[in-house]
């Protein structure tokens, strides 16, 4: 069933964005004309067991020691950000696939735990003393409440955010705080380059939404909780983009790695953040207590 209206205003002017799902051609990706909130035509193709039989992956499903080796950057990134949020707190994360963010989280926090759906990955996490749970419902049954909770890359796959959201602010102590990250629907080579090979590549059939900043504010002001703050971070380098436009392929940030060094890649991220161009959001979420 295609989607008539727009999830977060209710909206049912859409405009056709550029560009291609490049898993499912029979998905078009549309752009709300009164928020701006972008979102694939259906969402159908997504069912409640999807996630806990490894749907997301396709057939091309990561060995373990890859797929820690493929998060590797990102985990540290996030460690380092949150470093001081983590030391000696309790620690949630949402949806966090194999479990690389908490291996590093758990040698500074007080304690550690998870959600993941997908259920082939419940012996790695019990050989690794890791206490992840497949049912938010579950846990929440059990009033535990945690300092924290993150949730990278997950919001954009969730048919309902907003309750997810929700759901999620239960497991918060009164102090708590929420991290949400997600991939941006303003990332520069979609909107100030336009690079149509770029645009024919990043849209996958598992990220039913791309958020910007205004329309991730939005998401969280449904939610009645409150917004701390939303930041700007760049995944990908400057040679990763050169290389989009020079052979419209990805990769650039491995076969260009010459050109990587981290006072460019610190310096490319502050001139996209300043201009609302960078490829990721960050945003910071707390119980509202007025």
């Amino acid at each position: 069933m295609k989607l008539t209206h727009c999830y977060l205003c209710n909206s049912n002017s859409f405009l056709n964005r550029p560009g291609k799902v490049r898993d499912n051609s029979n998905l078009e990706i549309k752009e709300c004309e009164n928020c701006g909130l972008v979102f694939l035509s259906s969402f159908d193709h997504i069912d409640q067991e999807h996630y806990k039989d490894s749907g997301m992956h396709g057939n091309d499903l990561p060995e373990i020691p890859e797929w820690l080796k493929e998060t590797e950057k990102d985990d540290e990134r996030r460690f380092q950000f949150l470093k001081d949020k983590l030391t000696n707190r309790t620690i949630l994360d949402f949806g966090c696939g194999v479990g690389g963010f908490l291996l590093k989280a758990k040698t500074i926090s007080k304690s550690v735990s998870g959600i993941e759906l997908e259920t082939r990955l419940q012996k790695h996490f019990i050989e690794n003393s890791l206490d992840v749970s497949t049912d938010l419902a579950e846990l929440i049954s059990k009033k535990k409440t945690f300092d924290l909770i993150t949730a990278f890359h997950v919001v954009e796959h969730l048919s309902d955010p907003v309750s997810i959201i929700k759901s999620l602010s239960k497991l918060l102590n009164q102090n708590g705080e929420l991290i949400i990250e997600v991939p941006s629907a303003n990332d520069v080579l979609l909107t100030l380059y336009e690079n149509k090979a770029f645009s024919e590549f990043t849209y996958w059939s598992q990220h039913l939404f791309l958020f910007n900043a205004n329309t991730l504010d939005a998401l969280i002001k449904r939610t009645n909780l409150k917004l701390n703050w939303i930041k700007h971070i760049q995944r990908y380098p400057l040679s990763n983009h050169l290389y989009w436009l020079t052979k419209g392929k990805p990769g650039g940030h491995k076969i260009w790695n010459q050109l990587n060094s981290v006072e460019l890649e610190k310096n490319y991220e502050a001139v996209l953040a300043a201009n609302g161009l960078t490829d990721t959001l960050i945003a910071s979420v707390s119980l509202n207590k007025e």
